[in-house]
């Protein structure tokens, strides 16, 4: 497919949340590859462990690996496609007249996505290393300090922008809460928890105390840092939306509290393990099952709330199968990955290691069930977005929300 090109005032940067989205959904199909292959002696599968199982394992081990393997390269190469698409259209759009004024405004904020898609793209990166270069799982520890770095310069890009927007509004005012009537504010900290979970990726899996101790730290400043000024915008937010009802157009934001629990969540899982791995610090499969149900049972009320009000105000009819158009419209993506992966993480890590459930049971496929569900959806979702949003033959009509 052919995409739009020279938006101009057109431009969004919640177009960023589309390669946002393909990152995202090749990462939920490695969590087949992570949770359903034996990869002993390694946190995670990877080259070395996924060529033994497709030589040793039934065929069904075999049709599994090919399938996921297929579905994350072609997810990936369109993560960095879309990627590269919106630095091209950003580029044109900062020279616009209307660029001055989105800075001055609520919606500066938005910018935020651009450190969110990067940080996606380093967990993309790894991903796509670690399951499809030979060797490359070997030589980890050398390669985790450059991991450290990457995510410390995008945390710096973030800083910055969010620094940038945040010191604007304390000292000038103007932020209009009566057009914050939603959680859209609530993706800029999204990128700072999509950041902290980068940091405890090295946390967790490297074997040398200086690199955990690092990767938690930094861990810890940007996971702090979202779940202070996440509080902040949701209390904010719902205020708005309470006082002077949800804009209808950006009510997919509501379920930008899933995502966002579920990076917050598996940091803080990985930061765990570290302790358990690095420093003898006890961790029980009882402890990390409630952990992850609690956060597990948030989102699902936080999923209700946001269908709820979308139907009430007639989203999917007019946003997803009518007409109208709305950059915001990929917010929608992301929870419903991370409801997928964050299901995993419930059922794997929970469930399994608690000894209530069995690995590959029947009753293990029946809970998958409807998380593969949601899956595909939220790949039939991401494919209408794309072709309805930035198919070359669209037009696009929607200005960017605030």
């Amino acid at each position: 497919m052919r995409y739009l090109s020279n938006l101009g005032e057109r431009y969004s940067p919640l177009y960023f949340l589309s390669a946002v989205g393909a990152g995202g959904l090749a990462i939920s199909f490695f969590m087949y590859l992570m949770w359903m292959t034996p990869h002993k002696g390694s946190p995670i599968a990877n080259f070395a462990s996924l060529t033994e199982a497709f030589s040793t394992g039934p065929l069904a081990m075999q049709a599994l690996i090919i399938v996921a393997s297929i579905v994350i390269i072609f997810f990936s190469v369109l993560h960095f496609r879309l990627l590269f698409w919106n630095f091209s259209e950003y580029g044109k759009w900062k020279k616009t007249k209307v660029f001055e004024g989105f800075k001055n405004s609520n919606a500066e904020s938005q910018l935020m996505t651009i450190p969110l898609a990067l940080a996606m793209t380093i967990n993309v990166s790894f991903i796509v290393g670690a399951v499809f270069v030979p060797g490359l799982w070997d030589i980890r520890e050398v390669l985790f300090p450059f991991s450290l770095l990457a995510f410390a310069a995008v945390g710096v890009l973030g800083f910055r922008i969010y620094l940038d927007f945040i010191s604007r509004v304390l000292t000038e005012g103007g932020y209009e809460c009566a057009k914050n009537n939603s959680l859209g504010q609530m993706v800029s900290v999204f990128a700072f928890a999509m950041i902290g979970v980068g940091f405890s990726a090295p946390a967790a899996m490297s074997h040398t105390k200086v690199i955990a101790a690092i990767g938690i730290a930094g861990s810890a400043l940007f996971i702090g840092a979202a779940i202070v000024m996440g509080t902040i915008k949701l209390i904010l937010g719902f205020r708005s939306m309470m006082e002077h009802k949800a804009a209808g157009e950006t009510t997919p934001t509501l379920w930008i509290v899933i995502p966002f629990l579920t990076v917050v969540g598996i940091a803080i899982f990985r930061i765990k393990m570290s302790l358990a791995h690095n420093f003898d610090a006890p961790v029980t499969a009882g402890g990390i099952y409630v952990f992850l149900i609690s956060l597990f049972a948030i989102q699902i009320l936080f999923g209700l709330i946001g269908w709820a009000v979308m139907k009430r105000v007639g989203y999917y009819d007019r946003w997803i199968a009518g007409p109208d158009k709305s950059p915001g419209s990929y917010a929608l993506v992301c929870p419903g990955v991370a409801l997928f992966v964050f299901g995993n993480f419930v059922i794997n890590a929970g469930l399994v290691k608690l000894g209530v459930l069995g690995s590959m049971s029947i009753a293990y496929f029946a809970l998958y069930a409807p998380l593969i569900v949601i899956q595909i959806a939220t790949v039939w979702l991401f494919l209408k977005l794309n072709g309805k949003m930035l198919s070359a033959s669209s037009q696009l009509q929607a200005q960017p929300a605030e």
